[in-house]
């Protein structure tokens, strides 16, 4: 793919891990705890943080260290049973109220068993839409590792991520120009990277430092 033949010189603190996750002080202790489960307390994890800010991508770092199934909580039904020692369970913000006991079985199975269980929600169990006390009070009781909104680091290099993935190259200094003038989050450096794509395009232009201070409504 030409996107991966793309090259960038990442931005100082931020560092490629597996599968080119990009560790830096908002997500390191994240990326250090699901590549290390021997240090989770009851064999179980919550990650939370915003949208965009690489849950899933922990995830799958985590299923590549073992046998792992994964599962988006909506999915969950009574006869699910996990074909794996290790279950992650994605976006339990949606765990839906019919999952529930099916969840609590599950929990309780992977305990007995010594299993693994690494769930992905946006905000902390306390928040889930969670109404069965005895799931609740497990959900609750679990350890729980926050992505953080990212450092200016970390967005230059999700943005310059972003640029790859669309095959564009864009000029060297143009993530560290964008990185103060947008809202510090994995969505806003997902939307100035489309809009800038996308401005490109329909302009003619190509991508730059001037189509960006343009795209922003601020002088270059």
């Amino acid at each position: 793919m030409i996107a991966q033949q793309l090259s960038f010189d990442w931005p100082n603190g931020v560092a490629l891990g597996p599968d080119d996750f990009f560790v830096s002080t908002a997500n390191a202790t994240a990326f250090g705890m699901v590549t290390d489960p021997a240090r989770w307390p009851l064999r179980k994890l919550v990650i939370t943080g915003p949208a965009g800010c690489g849950k899933s991508h922990l995830a799958r770092i985590f299923a590549a260290g073992q046998p792992t199934q994964i599962i988006a909580a909506a999915d969950l039904t009574a006869d699910f049973r996990p074909k794996a020692a290790a279950l992650v369970v994605e976006d339990m913000d949606n765990l839906p109220a019919p999952a529930q006991e099916p969840m609590f079985h599950l929990h309780n199975h992977l305990h007995h068993d010594g299993g693994l269980l690494l769930l992905t929600a946006r905000q902390t169990p306390g928040h889930w839409p969670i109404t069965l006390p005895d799931l609740a009070s497990r959900m609750q009781g679990s350890a729980v590792v926050q992505v953080a909104d990212p450092d200016d680091a970390l967005l230059q290099a999700v943005m310059m991520k972003l640029f790859a993935d669309r095959q564009l190259l864009p000029p060297p200094d143009l993530a560290a120009y964008l990185a103060p003038r947008i809202e510090r989050s994995f969505a806003a450096a997902a939307a100035i990277v489309a809009a800038l794509d996308s401005m490109a395009l329909a302009t003619g232009h190509k991508i730059s430092q001037r189509l960006a201070a343009r795209l922003l409504d601020k002088p270059d």
